[in-house]
């Protein structure tokens, strides 16, 4: 990893250092359209927590691999071969059959939906800001992904779809809970959502799903790869406290979220960073940050 230490290798996922205290996470199974499987849950899970923890890094972009598609979403075929959707046939399959107890078929398949829910939800829970490039087909477990992510920016050929009610369920890993508290406008979530109809770039910026639309996905990436360069010049400890507290106050009350950040203040203002970024203005110099 930059700054020293080893960087792990992932089977379905290409991560990189581009520049000082930059990660950029590719998921590389350009072949399939960059669909999930199930080892690949578990492994973006290991790539975001590790990526938390380290010290030099302090902002991830997140791409898909090839020219084609952000993510498809779920590998249906290989889904329905093993994992959770195999569960489910199997069950179904069975019927009232005196072998199948009900309760216990949905004990496993609870606890299977809860771990995936938990692998997308490291991104979320990374303390380092995320941002999410997105390009070409972005559908199902895409949607799900990138709100979890804390900017998104868009190649204007990214066709969008919350695909799950075509394969018969409901999106089930995060975008129900995600999607209305990132675009505010909870009919417009409930049309794409219960349709499945395509959306596409603009609508997606119009309705405040993406920050930018840029022309292609190499300038979507490089812009994205900007973002985070600037964010990473910034005191990491005022970064990652800024992300934990809005993200705190999304799911609570105003008095709740000033509550908690003043207790968060009352040990981040003892930080030597507050001292280094105002005398840096002073000085009219870049300031430099310890890792943390």
């Amino acid at each position: 990893m930059a700054g020293g230490s080893s960087t792990p290798s992932y089977k379905h996922f290409n991560v990189t250092f581009p520049q000082q205290y930059v990660a950029h996470v590719e998921i590389s199974r350009a072949n399939k359209l960059n669909s999930f499987v199930e080892a690949m849950w578990r492994e973006i899970r290991d790539i975001f927590q590790t990526l938390s923890y380290s010290p030099a890094v302090r902002a991830i972009v997140l791409t898909g691999a090839g020219p084609k598609a952000f993510t498809t979403g779920l590998d249906v075929q290989a889904a329905f071969q093993s994992g959770v959707l195999a569960q489910v046939s199997s069950s179904s399959s069975a019927g009232h059959s005196a072998q199948l107890d009900g309760a216990r078929a949905a004990t496993q398949i609870r606890r299977s939906i809860a771990d995936f829910q938990d692998c997308l939800s490291a991104v979320e829970r990374c303390e380092k800001p995320v941002i999410c490039v997105m390009h070409g087909y972005t559908l199902g477990l895409g949607i799900d992904l990138s709100t979890c992510a804390d900017v998104r920016i868009c190649a204007r050929d990214t066709r969008f779809s919350v695909k799950e009610v075509d394969i018969g369920i409901a999106a089930d890993v995060g975008t129900l809970s995600r999607l209305p508290k990132v675009v505010g406008n909870f009919g417009w979530v409930k049309e794409v959502c219960l349709s499945a109809r395509m959306f596409g770039a603009e609508e997606a910026l119009r309705i405040g799903f993406v920050n930018s639309v840029l022309g292609s996905k190499e300038e979507a990436v490089t812009e994205g790869l900007k973002m985070a360069g600037a964010i990473a010049e910034k005191s990491p400890v005022a970064v990652q406290g800024t992300k934990e507290l809005l993200n705190w106050s999304r799911d609570h009350t105003v008095a709740d979220g000033l509550r908690y950040t003043g207790i968060w203040n009352s040990a981040a203002l003892q930080s030597n960073d507050v001292s280094a970024a105002m005398l840096s203005g002073v000085q009219k110099k870049m300031p430099r940050f310890e890792k943390l």
